[in-house]
């Protein structure tokens, strides 16, 4: 975008006509603010000038027949009686092509101290998905430079997954494996809550100058408001559906869904919502399912985004709310496991408790024959593993456990290894893991031999 749609964008922005009104009252987090309910909406922002001619933004979350209750999106101090806030739409966004390779904040403005052009139309953070008649197919399987998401766990252009983690088990570096060599045109990452001290690091150290210079990351820290981080990941997502609108493959990185719940949770309970779910509001189920609507394929002849949604699973508790929400409307789940952080194995992915809805579709008879036999040799020494480590197996006694227990140290390798030569060589690495050790085959052969 030119220099003269800049400016044509900035002047769309002017209004020639300002409705105001004034505080009448300061009710715990809320502000009632009077004379605007003729013409106030839900979503509507206040722009309020405060007596010492600070501004501070709110956002209209109720309407009654004499006030306009709304949130502030920063801190009350300084908020009094009689201070006039001035009406304006709702916030969007305007993402631009300038956009990748920048950090930006959910409003918009640039985080990395450089000037950001705003693209020439604004986005609606609420816009609804493509209309499901409309919506293509997923699309094919992807290169993501990991031996397991390129053979046990695939995933396909447009594909859903969520990737269900505690904290400290490595979740941000598999989000940077994925931002850094998974397949596609542009990758837009939301952090949503992320403390401070961790986006520098996140963004030199995990992403690189190599994830970065195809990305475009948005960021709410911890310490802002509930407004501001329940709205990182609409904007992610809207800049997101700008680049899937020109026919791009995006890569959408959410980290993570928890912390947008949280937020929202706060954001509700202020507006007067019961908590109801464990804590949660009822409308955080539609909150999260319609974020998760909005990625996938677009309309047929348009791009697609790939979305991975992160969600903080405390105890592996798989059946928590938020964990139990997202996974009814994703096209697959990824579970990582303390247990296999803990004995040094990353990504500590849980195979048997992760699935991929893009199977068996995505792969080939053969392949798939491979991936069920590596399932079923994994389920095998879990259920023997407390006997094996016990010392109360005796071999001989089952052959799958035999066999499970020669290749095992193999396939557990495989699921941390990079992918070698791209798909069909971790599907060659796979079939390599999958054969029995060279003296376990030298004694099937003998027993097989005439006269045994």
């Amino acid at each position: 975008m030119d220099l003269l749609d800049e400016i044509r964008a900035q002047v769309m922005e002017l209004r020639p006509l300002r409705i105001s009104g004034r505080i009448a009252r300061i009710d715990g987090q809320m502000l009632a603010v009077e004379g605007l309910t003729d013409t106030a909406r839900i979503g509507d922002w206040l722009d309020i000038c405060t007596r010492d001619h600070a501004r501070i933004g709110a956002e209209i979350l109720r309407l009654t027949p004499q006030e306009a209750l709304a949130l502030p999106d920063g801190p009350r101090e300084g908020l009094a009686i009689g201070d006039r806030a001035e009406l304006r739409p709702a916030r969007g966004i305007a993402p631009d092509d300038s956009w990748i390779g920048r950090v930006i904040d959910p409003y918009g403005q640039p985080l990395d101290n450089r000037p950001l052009l705003k693209g020439a139309q604004e986005r609606r953070l609420d816009t609804p998905p493509p209309e499901p008649a409309r919506r293509g197919r997923l699309g094919a399987r992807l290169e993501t430079g990991m031996a397991v998401f390129n053979t046990l766990l695939p995933l396909v252009e447009g594909q859903r997954i969520g990737l269900f983690a505690g904290s400290g088990v490595g979740k941000t570096m598999l989000l940077g494996q994925f931002a850094r060599h998974m397949q596609a045109d542009v990758v837009v990452i939301a952090l949503v809550g992320e403390r401070g001290r961790e986006l520098r690091e996140f963004i030199e150290d995990v992403l690189g100058a190599e994830g970065l210079a195809r990305a475009v990351v948005v960021t709410a820290t911890s310490d802002q408001p509930p407004l501001t981080r329940r709205r990182c990941a609409q904007a992610a997502i809207c800049v997101a559906e700008h680049f899937r609108d020109q026919g791009k493959h995006v890569l959408l990185l959410t980290d993570s869904i928890t912390r947008l719940a949280e937020a929202h949770r706060e954001v509700a309970l202020a507006a007067g919502e019961d908590a109801s779910l464990r804590g949660f509001p009822p409308s955080t189920a539609q909150r999260i399912m319609a974020l998760a609507e909005r990625a996938g394929p677009g309309r047929d002849g348009v791009g697609a985004i790939t979305a991975v949604f992160t969600v903080l699973v405390a105890g592996s508790d798989m059946e928590e709310p938020v964990a139990d929400i997202l996974r009814g409307v994703l096209d697959g789940h990824v579970v990582m496991d303390r247990t296999i952080a803990e004995r040094g194995r990353f990504p500590a992915i849980d195979v048997l408790r992760s699935v991929s809805r893009s199977l068996p579709a995505c792969a080939t008879p053969e392949e798939n024959t491979r991936i069920s036999e590596a399932r079923r040799l994994l389920g095998a020494y879990d259920r023997a593993e407390m006997m094996v480590q016990a010392g109360l197996y005796e071999k001989g006694s089952d052959p799958l456990v035999d066999r499970a227990i020669a290749t095992w140290p193999a396939l557990d390798a495989f699921v941390g290894e990079a992918a070698p030569k791209g798909i069909k060589g971790a599907f060659a690495r796979l079939a390599q893991c999958l054969e029995p050790p060279p003296a376990q085959q030298a004694a099937a052969k003998q027993a097989r031999a005439p006269g045994r």
